[in-house]
């Protein structure tokens, strides 16, 4: 890149590194103007791990000097990792500003001697490159392009490209993550990863040899595997989560956000005062002062994961609190923690709550648990009802009405926070499509209410605002997220299918959106891919919230009975439904693909693993499941706005539509004879109810199981006499009543249970228990069969709505996490906005 001088600045009194520039660079007026832009932009950039950027001279560039030199392995593996984690925070720190370094490798590390890592040429390889080189030779990266006459330069510089990169693909910050763990790697080993005799070979070795993990430290083995995934869709997609993949937390320093870190109590101390003085600093700040954005990580409460299932994390209006559903194997409640505290505090008689939200003075919290409608103080205390609601989402003002979705279906109603008869609020407009109106949130006068409007149609929902006076609505935004107004004149929404969390000039007054989304946050958690009840909040003092990065690949593994693994099958997926077919050599999966966020049917062959796609429409393809002769699978698909029951004959060039139900239907059995679908429907009044649609005579569904609760996942016996289902009617247990009339029922769970599925030859049932145990229960067949009492085999780790299967000899086959969903952390961002003007 030229040559660097030590200089002395004379007018600030400082030493400089001062980098002349090429002859090729600094005479060529065009790009010397676009390395000045470059160069500005990444001066801009002010982080104690990245080399300070000072300016641009005529024909060079004046850089922070720092003095040190570069790390190089082996070496332990803490004095490793205190290096790596500097670097990840300056690539984080960078990302998130949308700057790639592109060229990051040991020559570009300097360690000073008191210990803190400075990152150089920090996207000084977009800065230099010349495009009608990469034009004409897009085999070169940036940094080959400069150096062609350098072979040990470009060897070195090869040897840490990510595959993408070295094909001359366009790179992300992906590229950036892959090299991270190709200087972690060296840092540890003291070996180049990546070596070859020439720069060809050298490549080729990056394209097509696999890293030897033994030789790295057990505890970095887990995180190493995903950042030097070859595939970029797999791969890590945020360096800021690589302290989070460490497997010996007490080598490896992360944020101490629980109080379960021992001898760290010092550190729990220096965190808690600068969360309160940022807090206490925003919350009294004169109202012209500008101030910089903060970031803080909050885990999980101990031995639990945050909810991504009828959860939005509600930060108080006064932006000190966050209310959460949190738990574990099954069992949520609602969490409360104060940005002051290290520590979130359960509130006892909230289990199985869904979908909080606060009062507008902070105090108290509502919520949705047992189909009913209830408040309680955020200090703790009981629980009281206000109404009865299954509930999708509410909002309360300062009048205390408090406006929510009582079901799944229908339009908005309104109920005074003190309780009483809810009267309706909004009526849907079906004539247009509207099949559902949820998560409404008040806009500031405690008047309008905005909230989503989900059509029959998914790409025609929107965002709508309706008066609590007039009681009519219009559309705002066309999305199917939801939204919520951020003072003092954005709207936040979430583009589902990208996750993107975006911000939108809005006139709250006029009801209008006034210029260009931006984006926010990527990976925000939404729920089934399509219709997000999207996991971001957002207080009136500028405090933000959001869960990201939840999505998790799973590894189908078979368990054999004392749950050792016996196998696996395919590869890596992100995915959520399995079906084993009935001769037991093919499994159907639903498989995510990561560029479109698209649910597909793929079928995998078991001796030879070969995969055939199945499914190619709109829309999400998932829970898919085999007729009992092996020529067909259906599945669920929500190309229309709600979930509909396809099926799909091998061979055929289209699918079929099976049922739809009026609310919306998911499968989940078919009879061995064919003669039976068994269904989930949503309800009007509840969650969900069992259903069965005929496959012979008038076709005509007819209810299975039907209450006032929520009953799930139905699976028929062998001989479609009996049929096994979860149901929330006493907690959550399995129970079993007779098909297809009724008649008997049993509960044959004991603790809480989750997700049935009967053995092959119908002598047993087995369910995933509350206490992370596969449980069996032995069936004595007939038409009066007895269930034996429930015997744990083994801990499997079954997070909803993951299926399994069990094949006739007993093996189990189970979509196993790849990465630890009790890791996954919820991001706070103060004053967020600031970054947002940058």
């Amino acid at each position: 890149m030229g040559e660097v001088y030590r200089a002395r600045d004379t007018r600030l009194k400082r030493e400089v590194a001062l980098k002349v520039l090429p002859d090729a660079v600094a005479s060529d007026r065009d790009r010397m103007a676009r390395f000045q832009r470059e160069a500005e932009l990444l001066a801009s950039l002010n982080h104690p791990n990245i080399a300070q950027i000072y300016g641009v001279e005529e024909r060079a560039l004046a850089m922070e000097f720092v003095e040190g030199a570069s790390p190089r392995g082996p070496m332990p593996f803490v004095d490793a990792w205190k290096i790596a984690l500097q670097i990840a925070d300056a690539l984080d720190y960078a990302h998130e500003r949308g700057v790639i370094h592109r060229d990051l490798k040991p020559d570009n590390i300097i360690v000073t001697p008191d210990g803190q890592v400075k990152l150089l040429d920090f996207g000084l390889a977009k800065a230099m490159e010349d495009r009608a080189a990469i034009v004409s030779d897009p085999a070169s990266s940036p940094t080959m392009t400069m150096n062609r006459t350098m072979e040990g330069s470009v060897m070195g510089t090869a040897g840490y490209m990510a595959p993408e990169q070295a094909r001359g693909r366009r790179v992300d910050k992906r590229a950036d993550i892959w090299a991270w763990g190709v200087v972690f790697w060296e840092l540890l080993t003291g070996e180049r990863l990546f070596m070859g005799e020439d720069v060809a070979q050298t490549i080729v070795n990056v394209l097509t040899r696999e890293p030897d993990l033994q030789k790295a430290p057990p505890q970095a083995r887990k995180l190493l595997g995903r950042v030097l995934e070859k595939d970029p869709k797999l791969r890590l997609r945020d360096i800021g989560e690589v302290r989070h993949l460490i497997a010996s937390q007490e080598t490896a320093p992360v944020p101490a956000t629980r109080s379960r870190y021992a001898n760290a109590g010092w550190i729990a101390a220096a965190v808690l005062g600068i969360v309160a003085a940022v807090l206490a600093y925003f919350a009294f700040r004169p109202p012209n002062e500008t101030a910089p954005t903060h970031r803080l990580s909050i885990l999980p409460p101990e031995k639990a994961s945050f909810s991504t299932t009828y959860n939005i994390p509600a930060l108080s209006p006064d932006g000190r609190h966050v209310a959460v559903v949190a738990g574990s194997r099954g069992r949520t409640a609602l969490w409360v923690r104060s940005l002051h505290s290290l520590n979130a505090r359960l509130l006892p008689g909230t289990e199985e709550a869904r979908y909080p939200f606060w009062s507008p003075d902070s105090a108290s919290i509502g919520f949705f648990a047992g189909n009913k409608l209830k408040r309680i103080s955020a200090d703790g205390g009981p629980a009281i009802t206000i109404c009865d609601a299954a509930g999708f989402g509410g909002t309360w003002n300062s009048k205390d009405v408090i406006v929510f979705a009582p079901s799944a279906t229908g339009g908005l109603s309104s109920v005074a926070a003190g309780g009483g008869d809810p009267a309706p609020f909004t009526q849907l407009k079906r004539d247009a499509g509207e099949i559902s109106h949820r998560f409404p949130s008040f806009l500031p006068d405690g008047r309008h209410v905005l909230f989503t409007t989900r059509n029959v149609n998914t790409p025609d929902s929107t965002v709508s605002m309706a008066d609590l006076k007039a009681k009519s609505h219009k559309a705002v935004l066309k999305t199917v997220s939801r939204a919520v107004f951020a003072p003092p004149n954005l709207l936040l929404f979430l583009r589902a299918q990208e996750r993107t969390l975006m911000a939108v000039p809005f006139d709250a007054d006029k009801g209008e959106i006034r210029g260009e989304a931006t984006p926010i946050a990527e990976d925000v958690v939404t729920q089934d891919g399509i219709f997000a009840g999207s996991q971001f909040s957002v207080s009136g003092n500028g405090v933000l919230t959001y869960i990201r990065g939840v999505r998790s690949l799973v590894q189908l593994t078979w368990y054999d009975r004392a749950g050792t693994v016996r196998g696996t099958a395919g590869k890596p997926i992100f995915g959520i439904g399995i079906s084993l077919s009935p001769d037991e050599k093919r499994v159907a999966v639903d498989r995510r693909d990561q560029q479109s966020n698209r649910l597909d049917i793929w079928t995998l062959n078991l001796e030879d693993s070969g995969e055939t796609r199945l499914t190619f429409g709109d829309g999400d393809s998932l829970r898919p499941v085999w007729s009992g002769d092996g020529t067909r699978i259906a599945f669920t698909n929500n190309r229309k706005g709600v979930e509909e029951i396809y099926v799909k004959t091998f061979g055929a060039s289209s699918d079929e539509l099976l049922d739809k139900g009026e609310f919306g239907a998911r499968i989940s059995d078919w009879s061995r004879d064919g003669r039976y679908i068994l269904e989930r429907r949503a309800s009007p009044k509840t969650t969900f109810d069992i259903w069965a649609l005929p496959t012979f005579g008038d076709r005509k569904p007819f209810p299975v199981v039907e209450t006032d609760m929520r009953e799930d996942e139905p699976r028929l016996s062998p001989d479609g006499q009996f049929l096994a289902y979860d149901s929330t009617d006493t907690g959550e247990e399995v129970y079993v009543s007779t098909f297809p009339q009724p008649g008997r029922r049993w509960q044959i769970s004991s603790g809480g249970g989750r997700f049935p599925v009967w053995a092959r030859d119908g002598r047993a049932v087995y369910y995933a228990g509350f206490d992370g145990m596969m449980t069996e229960v032995k069936v004595t067949p007939g038409p009066n069969p007895t269930f034996g009492k429930p015997t744990p085999l083994f801990e499997a780790r079954l997070p909803a709505p993951m299926q399994y299967a069990v094949s006739s000899k007993g093996l189990f086959l189970i979509p196993t996490l790849l990465d630890d969903p009790l890791q996954v952390p919820l991001t706070v961002v103060v004053n967020w906005q600031a970054g947002l003007k940058r």
